[in-house]
């Protein structure tokens, strides 16, 4: 049982798999908003045709989200988490950079250019005695966006 068939799935095609293997498992699929019957022919149309506008009615959504990040990355503007190599300006929505921290994405940066993996890059900015923002090491993912 769920509400609704748009908070099913993220995708038509994962709305139709669950629906599938909810069959397969010879259980049915009852949602609170939509009357759909997918033991026949009709159903299985209705159901697929909404599936199609669930996922297109999540798609603008996520679409006018993305253009508003990256709207306000190009004001300066903090989206999520403080980025390591700025800190969060006393209005508590723009970024100021921080020269310290500029200073070792300098060094992952040029670590990258010459060829380092990002564990290597890791590994060689704890080495000089560089520390994540919270004290600890550098993780790989974190070398990622540094020098993305």
């Amino acid at each position: 049982m769920i509400y609704s068939l748009s908070r099913l799935a993220r995708s038509t095609k994962d709305t139709i798999e669950v629906s599938e293997r909810l069959a397969k498992a010879d259980t049915d699929l009852v949602s609170l908003s939509e009357k759909i019957d997918t033991t026949t022919a009709a159903g299985k149309m209705v159901f697929r045709m909404l599936a199609v506008l669930a996922e297109f009615e999540r798609d603008p959504i996520s679409e006018r989200t993305m253009t508003a990040m990256q709207f306000k990355k190009t004001q300066g503007e903090r989206v999520g988490a403080v980025p390591y190599g700025f800190d969060l300006a006393d209005n508590g929505v723009h970024l100021l950079s921080n020269p310290d921290e500029q200073a070792v994405i300098a060094q992952a940066k040029a670590l990258r250019t010459r060829g380092a993996s990002l564990r290597k890059i890791a590994a060689e900015l704890q080495r000089r005695g560089f520390k994540a923002r919270k004290g600890g090491v550098f993780q790989s993912e974190q070398i990622r966006r540094m020098v993305a």
